[in-house]
C-alpha cells in the first residue's frame, strides 16, 4: 500500500510539473516581439489642394531623410476643427491647424464646449493663414455684407474655414441663414464650383498662393473681397487671434490687392508623445531648413517657417520635447 501511495504522489507531481511547463511556454509565447525600426506617426493635414498637405508631406520626407527614430505619414483631412478632434481621439499623433482653433479646443470653448482637447500640446507655429473670400467678378460683391442672398461655399462642416466664415459674417450682422445657399465644400470642390459658376463666392482660410484659388483665377475673373477696416477692428477686438493683412496684387493671376484678416497655422501633438521623440522631430525640422525638400521648399508659404517666428502666436502649452528644443535655441526661458 505504501508503494502505491508513493507512486500516486509521484504521478501527481509529474502532472503538476507538466502543467507548469505548459503555462510557462504559453506565458513566454505571449510576450510581444520587439519591433525594429522607427515609431510611426500620422500627421493630419488638410485638403490636398491647400497648403497644409504639401507642408505635411515635406515633414514626412524630412523625417525619412533626417529623423532617425520617427516615420511620418501625411494624411489629408477636414483641416483645423476636425484635426483637433483627431488629436483628442488619438487617431493622429500630430496635426496642422489654426491657432484660434487650437485655443478653442484646448480650453473647451466655442465649437468644443462639449469636447475639449486638454491633452493637445503645441510644437511650433508656421505662417499666417489669410481668410480669403474669393468672388466672381460679375457677382457684384464689394464687401462681405454683399454676400447676403448669394450662393456661397463656407468650407467643410466643422472646418476652420467654416468657423472664420461665421465670424466674418457676424461682423456684418449676417448669419448663414442670410445667404442664398450655403455650400460646405472642400477647397478643391469650391474651386470647381466657382469656375463653373455654380456659386458666387467661396471662403478659403489658407496661406497665400493656394493652388485652389489660382486654379480659378487663371480661367475666370475673380477678386478677393476686401473686409472694411472698422469690421477688421471689430474682429480683432472680439477674436484676438486675428491680425490685419494685405493680399498683394497679382498674388493670384490678375487679382487686385485686397485687405483681410489672418490667423496662424501651427503644429500640435498629443501630450503623451515621447519627449525625446518630439525633441527629435522639432530639431529635425528646424536644423534642416536649408536642406533640399525642406518645409521651406514645399510651398511658397513654407518660406515663412523660421526659427525666429516658431513660437509667435502660440496659444497653448508647449510639449516638453518642443520646449526643450526651443530652450536650447534661447527662445524659451
Amino acid at each position: 500500500m505504501e508503494f502505491r501511495k508513493v507512486l500516486s504522489l509521484m504521478l501527481v507531481l509529474l502532472f503538476m510539473s507538466a502543467l507548469l511547463m505548459v503555462g510557462g511556454c504559453e506565458e513566454e509565447a505571449a510576450e510581444p516581439e520587439e519591433v525594429d525600426g522607427p515609431v510611426r506617426w500620422t500627421i493630419a493635414s488638410g485638403w490636398v489642394a491647400g497648403v497644409y498637405y504639401p507642408i505635411s508631406g515635406a515633414m514626412s520626407r524630412m523625417a525619412y531623410d533626417h529623423i532617425e527614430n520617427i516615420s511620418i505619414t501625411a494624411e489629408a483631412s477636414g483641416a483645423s476643427v476636425a484635426n483637433a478632434r483627431l488629436i483628442g481621439t488619438r487617431d493622429a499623433e500630430l496635426a496642422i491647424l489654426q491657432n484660434d482653433i487650437a485655443y478653442y479646443a484646448y480650453n473647451g470653448i466655442e465649437m468644443y464646449e462639449d469636447e475639449a482637447v486638454p491633452e493637445m500640446r503645441g510644437l511650433f507655429t508656421l505662417y499666417p493663414e489669410h481668410c480669403q473670400i474669393v468672388a466672381s467678378a460679375e457677382a457684384g460683391i464689394e464687401n462681405p455684407g454683399d454676400l447676403a442672398g448669394k450662393n456661397v461655399a463656407v468650407g467643410p462642416l466643422g472646418s476652420g474655414t467654416e468657423a472664420n466664415a461665421v465670424q466674418i459674417l457676424e461682423a456684418y450682422d449676417l448669419t448663414f441663414d442670410d445667404l442664398g445657399s450655403v455650400e460646405r465644400l472642400t477647397a478643391s470642390e469650391a474651386s470647381d464650383f466657382l469656375r463653373d459658376g455654380r456659386i458666387d463666392a467661396a471662403f478659403f482660410t489658407v496661406g497665400l498662393g493656394a493652388a485652389a484659388i489660382e486654379e480659378v483665377a487663371i480661367v475666370k475673373d475673380v477678386e478677393i473681397v476686401t473686409i472694411d477696416d472698422d469690421k477688421i477692428d471689430w474682429l480683432i477686438e472680439t477674436y484676438p487671434y486675428y491680425s490685419k493683412e494685405v493680399i498683394p496684387a497679382d498674388t493670384y493671376s490678375g487679382v487686385p490687392e485686397s485687405t483681410t484678416v489672418a490667423v496662424l497655422a501651427m503644429i500640435v501633438g498629443h501630450a503623451d508623445l515621447s519627449e525625446d521623440l518630439v525633441y527629435e522631430f522639432v530639431s529635425g525640422i528646424f536644423d534642416n531648413l536649408d536642406q533640399p525638400q525642406s518645409v521651406q521648399e514645399a510651398h511658397e508659404r513654407g518660406t515663412m517657417i523660421t526659427m525666429d517666428t516658431a513660437l509667435e502666436g502660440m496659444p497653448i502649452e508647449l510639449h516638453p520635447g518642443a520646449e526643450k528644443y526651443f530652450q536650447e535655441q534661447g527662445l524659451v526661458e
